[in-house]
């Protein structure tokens, strides 16, 4: 099924750890519309402006499988409304420049610079909402002396 031109349900669902666990990570429609909302505002977009593939690494977590791999509870991720994109997996541009082109052109609930260096992030969270409030909230996420993570709020546009 797709949900956008260049974007599958099943890119969107698919995942080792459910695999190898026997974990059902099959969304229900509200979920899929979800889903549908943040590969057309967002993963679309950035599909057609960059002309390149952009790799999903993860998307829809059912709830038992945000358990597996440790994800917070209050993850958009288990409601549809978030994918970790990594650009990097294809090459046609970074995870840097779709942080950018996110943050200057289109419209999010949060989005987050993750770990990597001042120039590219390992890979980039983003979250929109279908039917609610999108915060524009930009964060990057840290860890602290002993591994733990934490997120720094990142200001302003033109980064």
């Amino acid at each position: 099924m797709n949900l956008t031109k260049n974007l599958t349900l099943a890119e969107v669902t698919k995942s080792t750890t459910a695999k190898r666990l026997g974990i059902d990570n099959q969304p229900d429609d509200w979920t899929i519309e979800n889903l549908r909302a943040v590969g057309e505002c967002v993963f679309q977009p950035l599909r057609d402006s960059f002309a390149t593939p952009i790799y999903v690494s993860s998307g829809y977590r059912s709830e038992e499988l945000n358990a597996a791999i440790g994800g917070s509870k209050r993850s958009q991720h288990i409601q549809g409304r978030a994918l970790d994109l990594d650009a990097d997996v294809f090459g046609g541009c970074s995870n840097g420049e779709i942080f950018r082109f996110i943050l200057n052109n289109l419209t999010f609930d949060q989005l987050i610079w993750e770990f990597g260096d001042q120039d590219n992030p390992d890979w980039v969270h983003v979250s929109y909402v279908r039917d609610g409030l999108n915060r524009g909230r930009c964060l990057k996420a840290c860890r602290d002396d002993r591994g733990k993570v934490y997120y720094e709020p990142i200001f302003g546009k033109g980064l």
